[in-house]
């Protein structure tokens, strides 16, 4: 089942407030995306209802692990894309705000290329 890019969105959103905070919650999502909270309620359904996350009653999220293997792809995508960009010499901001932009449009081939560059310039 191919996932829509907002859902990928999401569980990456979900993943990066786990490790910063410890927990997830939707209002930190809706503040995080700039979303409103119905916009979260709708999404959250959607992702529960196809395996990706659990909410418990307190209303706190849990990413499944067929959700965290997505959340985690799409995070380690955002994160070798800036770096990339930044190495260009994009200003930092920018370069996450294009990263966003290009982390689900690009074929795996390119950013398989993009990881090799960005591993061979730690060297």
């Amino acid at each position: 089942m191919q996932i829509l890019k907002s859902s990928q969105d999401y569980l990456e959103t979900m993943l990066m407030l786990k490790l910063q905070h410890g927990y997830i919650r939707s209002i930190d999502i809706a503040n995080e995306l700039g979303v409103t909270k119905p916009s979260v309620s709708y999404a959250t359904k959607r992702l529960r209802e196809n395996g990706y996350i659990t909410m418990e009653k307190d209303g706190l999220i849990t990413i499944t692990h067929k959700g965290l293997e997505i959340a985690k792809s799409m995070y380690e995508r955002h994160q070798t894309l800036s770096k990339f960009l930044i190495r260009l010499g994009v200003k930092p901001e920018t370069a996450q705000e294009d990263a966003c932009k290009i982390e689900h449009d690009i074929s795996e081939e390119t950013f398989q290329a993009i990881r090799r560059y960005i591993d061979n310039q730690k060297a």
